[in-house]
């Protein structure tokens, strides 16, 4: 069979997360490459390629293997994958036994060629476990409980909703209304609004509530310009996005067997990833759908928390995906 070391990786729409079996520590790298645009070569990725980008923009590309939660560029995949894995594992022998996590509406195709740009990152075997599994796991919930229990992942690329008992995804939704949108309409509302162009990174923070007075270009002069936004105009901003993540929900619960149903409406809805975040939006989602929500204790890190709590049993699984659900 193989000597094999056990590692999880959570390797996200905007950020990669990663750890190994007895080891400690996690990797926590921005999932982002930088390339030469003359002629396409890979100079750095994770937080080198930010700080490269940062110092020459001109003649350096930003790059990101995925969209929307899954594979955008395959070539670029594979190459980053290989990167990560080195720096989570270091050196040593043998090849690792991967666990990823994935979104629950990934598509067969999808799957496959997740799986196979690990084999060719230099993977030796490749397990699959769906995002809110693993954020449920990390959050301290207890998966095997045959109480329906619902978990809502909101990432960059996609916000993913599963009903979880008995160890297994029974309901599930994944839609794009994700920080990614969060950000793009911002953007949109700052372009129309104030007749300003405004950078992704500043978006970012404005979403993060980090700062409220936003720097970028002008579109009138093309100079540079500053304005202050108040709660209510970014609130207002977001939400369309977030009206599409409380439809999710309710297509969740409506798709939901009536006993796990009920049970939700006990146990509640438990919020994980960084959108979780997003000032005032668990209060949004509570007083809409009217169920209590919590936000996981390191909502960020739950993913990967998850992950690595399975790792002890990975010898056990098959190659391939864990009780993937195929229930959309």
């Amino acid at each position: 069979m193989g000597f094999y070391r056990d590692m999880a990786l959570d390797f996200g729409t905007a950020m990669v997360r990663g750890t190994a079996k007895g080891q400690g520590g996690i990797l926590q790298e921005p999932n982002l490459a930088a390339v030469d645009r003359t002629n396409g070569q890979l100079l750095a990725v994770g937080q080198a390629a930010r700080e490269l980008l940062d110092r020459d923009p001109g003649i350096l590309s930003a790059r990101h293997p995925l969209a929307k939660g899954v594979i955008a560029d395959g070539g670029l995949t594979t190459e980053m994958l290989r990167i990560f894995l080195k720096q989570v594992l270091g050196k040593g022998l043998g090849k690792p036994r991967l666990l990823l996590a994935v979104p629950t509406g990934i598509t067969p195709v999808e799957e496959r060629a997740l799986i196979e740009a690990a084999l060719q990152a230099g993977a030796g075997k490749v397990c699959l476990m769906e995002a809110p599994l693993a954020s449920a796991m990390g959050a301290g919930l207890d998966i095997e409980s045959p109480q329906g229990q619902l978990v809502v992942d909101l990432g960059a690329g996609v916000t993913d909703g599963a009903v979880i008992a008995l160890g297994r995804v029974m309901a599930s939704v994944c839609t794009t209304a994700a920080g990614d949108r969060l950000e793009e309409a911002l953007i949109q509302n700052l372009r129309h609004n104030h007749e300003l162009a405004l950078g992704q990174q500043t978006a970012r923070e404005v979403k993060h509530g980090t700062s409220l007075t936003v720097k970028g270009r002008c579109l009138t002069t093309g100079l540079p310009r500053a304005v202050t936004l108040t709660p209510e105009e970014v609130q207002h901003a977001f939400q369309p996005v977030v009206e599409e993540i409380l439809t999710a929900i309710r297509d969740l619960l409506e798709k939901t067997p009536p006993d796990l149903a009920e049970d939700v409406g006990e146990t509640g809805i438990l919020l994980t990833g960084g959108g979780s975040l997003l000032t005032g939006l668990a209060e949004t989602i509570q007083n809409a759908i009217g169920i209590p929500v919590t936000v996981a204790p390191d909502p960020e890190l739950a993913v990967i928390l998850g992950l690595e709590a399975t790792l002890p049993h990975l010898s056990k699984r098959k190659d391939g995906p864990l009780d993937l659900a195929k229930l959309r």
